[in-house]
């Protein structure tokens, strides 16, 4: 958190954190070849080009036109093109068909990010003082805003690129570190009144307030994550074709979509394989198991005895722990064995559904449009991911996605009453 006085120096730490959180997004893109950056392999996902035209909109729209009144956006068209979803703001391309725009090109795109930041560093250091915490503010979001979509690149790529039947890799096999596996324990938990949410002066966004108290029961929670060896004995035992151990819209799911397996599993002959960002890979038993669906997870945790935690209970556990993990800084783009696991790996689908928190406000404008009118129909995940950045986690942060999504990096933790 940087001081928000508005000396010279303070505006520099600011624009150096954007010129960090700019380089990182297209160093993502790096090794991706030009046609990589057109690809939509299915209407969850973007192409690589519209996430990196998306981002530099939202710098123009909602930080460069509202501080700068003479700010000239480089492009007419270019809001209905990269709009997602603000509607206060305009009509939008239909979000299924954002990979049928083979213009602007890659080329352009870039030229679009080199005028925006020139525009950013420029407005930042001219900016008037009476001004400066509400910029600092709306480029902390934007920032943050950012580092979802770093996210979300990676989550889209793997998936363009495994639909391809040559399953080509987005990066070489790295080395992967050796930890071995611990062997799963439970956390006994005491209950009572306890609160969660987010408080302080540091950024956090407006789903995770207010601060409010919550009233948990004693309950335990699992000492790392499920692996793909204990899932594998699910599949087994018959999981995928046991109708008492689903949710009813979880059972039609399956059904209707032949799922019997995690997405990106491969049976050949005997063995278990999967598609990683490193191409084809055989399936480590050890590691966490990743790409479930909520219903999936519920149905596993129902079949193991047990259930998945409430939002609450995670909440609870994880400002006790240190945030620390397998994130994308380590560069391995993929969950890892370990104990514990509170942070990193894989987000960790909770029992709770997304919905405010008593006394939210969503922000003004329209900002508000950002996390409030989704919470609707969609389930709360914890932790972060091997594709999360680390400094854009804590123990507060509330993602959120749709029961049957699963080409996000999620999986699960056991909980017990």
């Amino acid at each position: 958190m940087i001081d928000m006085s508005t000396g010279v120096a303070q505006r520099d730490v600011l624009m150096e954190q954007f010129r960090k959180v700019r380089r990182d997004t297209e160093l993502i893109c790096a090794p991706l070849a030009i046609d990589d950056y057109q690809v939509q392999s299915i209407t969850e996902t973007s192409p690589p080009k519209w996430h990196i035209a998306h981002v530099t909109w939202f710098f123009e729209e909602f930080v460069l036109s509202h501080f700068n009144s003479s700010y000239k956006p480089f492009h007419p068209r270019y809001a209905y093109l990269f709009n997602s979803y603000y509607e206060t703001v305009g009509s939008m391309q239909p979000r299924a068909k954002r990979g049928v725009l083979s213009r602007p090109t890659v080329e352009e795109i870039y030229t679009y990010r080199r005028y925006v930041d020139d525009h950013m560093q420029s407005l930042a250091l001219n900016l008037d003082e009476s001004q400066w915490n509400k910029f600092y503010q709306r480029v902390t979001l934007g920032l943050h805003h950012e580092q979802q979509h770093q996210e979300l690149l990676f989550m889209d790529i793997k998936h363009n690129l495994s639909v391809n039947p040559l399953k080509p890799a987005y990066h070489e096999q790295r080395q992967m570190p050796f930890t071995p596996l611990a062997p799963m324990q439970w956390i006994e938990r005491q209950g009572g009144v306890q609160s969660i949410g987010h408080q302080g002066d540091a950024f956090s966004f407006d789903n995770e307030t207010p601060r409010h108290q919550v009233l948990l029961q004693d309950h335990q929670l699992a000492s790392r994550l499920v692996t793909n060896g204990e899932y594998r004995d699910f599949i087994e035992d018959n999981g995928y074709q046991r109708p008492e151990l689903w949710l009813a819209d979880g059972w039609y799911l399956i059904q209707q979509q032949g799922w019997q397996q995690p997405l990106y599993w491969e049976l050949q002959g005997d063995k278990w394989w999967q598609f990683t960002l490193a191409g084809m890979q055989k399936l480590e038993l050890d590691e966490p198991v990743c790409h479930l669906s909520f219903y999936e997870a519920d149905a596993y945790a129902r079949w193991a005895g047990a259930r998945l935690p409430t939002e609450p209970e995670i909440e609870s556990m994880l400002t006790e722990q240190p945030i620390a993990g397998n994130f994308v800084n380590h560069e391995i783009l993929h969950p890892l064995p370990g104990k514990g696991q509170w942070y990193g790996d894989v987000w960790e689908w909770t029992a709770s559904a997304y919905s405010p928190y008593p006394g939210f406000q969503p922000l003004g404008g329209s900002m508000g449009e950002y996390n409030g009118k989704f919470m609707c129909n969609q389930m709360v995940l914890r932790g972060g991911c091997c594709v999360t950045p680390e400094n854009h986690i804590r123990a507060t942060y509330r993602n959120f996605y749709y029961p049957q999504d699963r080409w996000p990096f999620t999986g699960l933790r056991l909980a017990r009453d």
